[in-house]
């Protein structure tokens, strides 16, 4: 028997907000997350502007001793975590942690970690490396300490697809819980990639904008894009059973009714150029919530600001909606965050659930200039309060990796 699946918490920390709440009025606003990095030597790189999370303690939020054995990217998912499952108001006392399980991933894992170490190495400053070294680094280890934190005995994995990371993980979570192997499933995404390895190694692949003009730099649909902006954090969701969740009276925020995971099996860094594997995942979305493409309210597109992710993305959209296409409102959250990488479809799935709750499509900041063949409605520079019912949201990874999220309101 498939069981519905329901959405009773979130946790997210952003280069625009440390909590859900904060993230999402910001997002509505329209705030840029974008400045000049703090985070690395800028005499070192050429790429001087990322979109940091800002004001993060993890000494006081998690405390020094811990924090001094967790990369940057677990630091972040043990916060969204705890806010996520603070939010849901689930009693872990009276849970059966055996049907509670974590899927949550990142793209790179420790990258931090690796670089510092790594560094003592090749300087020769050190013959030895840190004995938390390979459970600093390892992706799976996101996942794994906040379920050694919680005591969460349930399935424990981390799919790792690039960019589609966090949509994956609350897909593979979603699937989880209908086909009955867990009641409750903590899943999302962290990742922690504003290194000085992390930035020279996608802007030597041209995948980053060069500009240094924090307002310019990530401007998805705009004519004048030119590569995306590196991003941080965790956006992490607990999802439930609607029995589950019913049963303990839980607060349930939005139900998701399909999931689409697909691949291009064309080129390692380049999507598809008809858009066929990403317009497959969201046709397999809608047709799993037995909904019509015309029934799609609001779309949170990938939205990178690369020339081929924005051009290609929207003839997926074309391909998968039809006529369709030009009535649905897209928007892309990264002209504010830019790219969370592992993180951006577990943050974006929050956007399009606090959309739907609120009623309230978000914009696309820095959309200036139309560019031909990109003519749909991409919510430019002002949201816009409307009501929805179902919102669909987009992840393409590297790899060829796609993946669609389809979400409905709750009433």
């Amino acid at each position: 028997m498939e069981r519905r699946v329901v959405i009773t918490g979130m946790g997210a920390l952003t280069p625009i907000g440390n909590d859900v709440d904060t993230f999402w009025n910001n997002a509505k606003a329209g705030k840029l997350g974008i400045d000049f990095i703090t985070l690395i030597d800028q005499d070192l790189i050429d790429v001087k502007i990322a979109a940091e999370v800002k004001d993060f303690d993890p000494d006081t939020l998690i405390g020094r001793k811990e924090a001094k054995r967790l990369d940057r990217f677990s630091q972040f998912a043990l916060v969204a975590s705890d806010e996520a499952i603070k939010d849901s108001g689930i009693d872990l006392e009276k849970e059966n942690l055996e049907r509670f399980g974590v899927m949550l991933g990142s793209g790179i894992g420790g990258f931090q970690t690796i670089e510092d170490e790594c560094t003592k190495i090749a300087t020769g400053k050190s013959k030895r490396v840190s004995p938390f070294f390979v459970p600093m680094t390892i992706v799976n280890l996101g996942a794994g300490n906040v379920a050694i934190k919680h005591g969460l005995k349930g399935p424990c994995t981390s799919a790792v697809t690039a960019c589609a990371t966090g949509t994956n993980n609350i897909g593979d979570a979603f699937r989880t819980i209908k086909h009955g192997y867990a009641d409750v499933m903590l899943a999302g995404g962290a990742e922690a990639p504003i290194t000085r390895l992390g930035v020279t190694g996608f802007h030597s692949m041209k995948a980053l904008n060069s500009g240094n003009n924090p307002s310019r730099a990530s401007i998805p649909f705009d004519k004048d894009r030119g590569g995306f902006v590196m991003g941080e954090g965790a956006g992490v969701v607990i999802l439930e059973s609607l029995e589950h969740a019913e049963a303990r009276g839980a607060n349930i925020i939005a139900e998701i009714v399909g999931y689409g995971s697909t691949c291009d099996a064309y080129h390692i860094t380049s999507p598809d150029p008809e858009g066929t594997g990403a317009a497959r995942a969201m046709k397999d979305a809608i047709q799993e919530a037995g909904i019509t493409p015309e029934d799609v309210s609001y779309i949170n597109a990938h939205g990178t600001s690369t020339e081929l992710n924005d051009k290609f993305e929207t003839l997926a959209i074309k391909n998968a909606f039809g006529e369709a296409a030009y009535k649905i409102p897209i928007s892309s959250s990264k002209s504010m965050t830019g790219h969370l990488l592992g993180a951006a479809g577990a943050i974006e799935a929050i956007i399009c659930a606090k959309a739907l709750q609120e009623g309230f499509v978000p914009p696309t900041i820095g959309y200036e200039t139309k560019d031909e063949g990109l003519d749909l409605d991409y919510v430019p520079n002002v949201g816009r309060a409307q009501e929805l019912e179902y919102a669909l949201t987009n992840s393409l990874g590297f790899g060829g990796h796609n993946a669609t999220l389809l979400l409905k309101k709750w009433k």
